[in-house]
């Protein structure tokens, strides 16, 4: 509807204006005016074009002011055209990379560590180097992942200047510091930059020799190999769990396969048995380290005091049912407390076996 009222308008506005010009031009010609030296019919002529132009451009100014898709289409079009320009390119962008992203083509996923060092500068003046020898090294490693047959070595590395220097200032108090070089994006195989960013963690201690980060109670009679070995997986994700709750940088653990399978093995081969698998650092580690761990499998409490309720006389088992009375108000007080813990609420654990962790402690 407003095209058509705007056409009507132009129609109108181009009469008007035709009838205004003929009518001046002719009073003008009969007046016998002269502009400039003129002949009265030149200057006539002149001041015809000039009134007709003046009244246009009022005209168009009035439609302007009041129309605002007129407004866009003469001031913004082109504006507007370019960031659809560039909207179009960035979505072509956009599905290149899920085709890639599919396909398997993306070589450096976003948040991607490219390096990770700790750093502990004692002297500012090495500052700098430090960190340019950091930057050199996260950019050889993304310049392996993302190369072709035809690249040659270059710098594709692109890092903020004010991140740089906000590092500077972070790893310059003499403490120790775990400093990684991210991956801001995705980065496909053959891209000539990969924009990164820089993430510095005060390194702290995560775990001591010897010390029992993890531990879980099994029941060898209810399993077959194939559970025990996804109880051994869930000590595991239980034990990185817990050092990247610690402060751990990294994504996973170090320890030898090959225990593993040995572990998964004895515990076939014992057959009928309460047992507890425990996890324990092997050394001490620290924020940026790969916690170096080992599996031990020992005989559950429960076992012995079986045994030993078993070999209890007659007189005994009253006062026993007492404390047993006692142990239960006290286990249920426990696990209604503990309700909330991130342990039971993982499912990981039935409720005797908190417990027994608990007084395994």
């Amino acid at each position: 509807m407003t095209g058509w009222v705007l056409i009507f308008s132009l129609l109108l506005l181009g009469g008007i204006v035709s009838t205004l010009g003929d009518r001046l031009g002719t009073k003008v010609g009969k007046a016998r005016l002269s502009i400039f030296k003129l002949r009265p019919k030149s200057t006539a002529v002149l001041i015809t074009v000039f009134t007709g132009s003046f009244i246009s451009a009022i005209s168009f100014a009035i439609m302007v002011a009041f129309n605002s898709q007129l407004r866009v289409g003469l001031f913004q079009l082109e504006g507007i055209q370019k960031r659809i320009t560039e909207g179009e390119k960035e979505l072509k962008k956009l599905e290149k990379n899920i085709y890639a992203l599919r396909s398997g083509d993306v070589v450096i996923s976003s948040g991607q560590s490219l390096v990770t060092r700790t750093i502990r500068v004692k002297n500012n003046e090495d500052i700098k180097k430090e960190i340019e020898r950091l930057l050199q090294q996260a950019n050889l490693f993304a310049f392996n992942l993302s190369k072709t047959s035809q690249s040659k070595y270059r710098r594709l590395l692109l890092v903020r200047k004010d991140h740089i220097e906000e590092l500077e200032k972070v790893i310059g108090d003499n403490r120790t510091w775990v400093v990684s070089i991210r991956s801001a994006g995705n980065i496909l195989r053959g891209e000539k930059y990969v924009y990164a960013f820089p993430e510095a963690t005060l390194n702290k201690t995560i775990a001591v020799k010897g010390e029992v980060i993890s531990k879980m109670d099994i029941k060898t009679l209810e399993l077959d190999s194939e559970s025990i070995t996804n109880k051994i997986k869930i000590l595991l994700s239980s034990t990185l769990a817990e050092v990247k709750r610690r402060g751990s940088l990294s994504s996973e653990l170090k320890i030898n396969p090959n225990q593993i399978n040995d572990l998964g093995k004895t515990l076939i081969r014992k057959g009928k048995g309460n047992f507890e698998i425990i996890s324990k650092a092997m050394e001490n580690s620290y924020s940026g380290d790969k916690v170096p761990i080992s599996l031990e499998l020992k005989s559950s409490v429960k076992n012995l005091r079986n045994d030993n309720r078993s070999n209890n006389s007659k007189n005994d088992n009253n006062q026993g049912a007492e404390i047993s009375s006692v142990d239960d108000v006290g286990r249920q007080s426990w696990l209604d407390a503990t309700a909330n813990s991130p342990a039971a609420k993982s499912g990981a654990f039935s409720d005797d076996e908190r417990w027994q962790r608990k007084l395994n402690q």
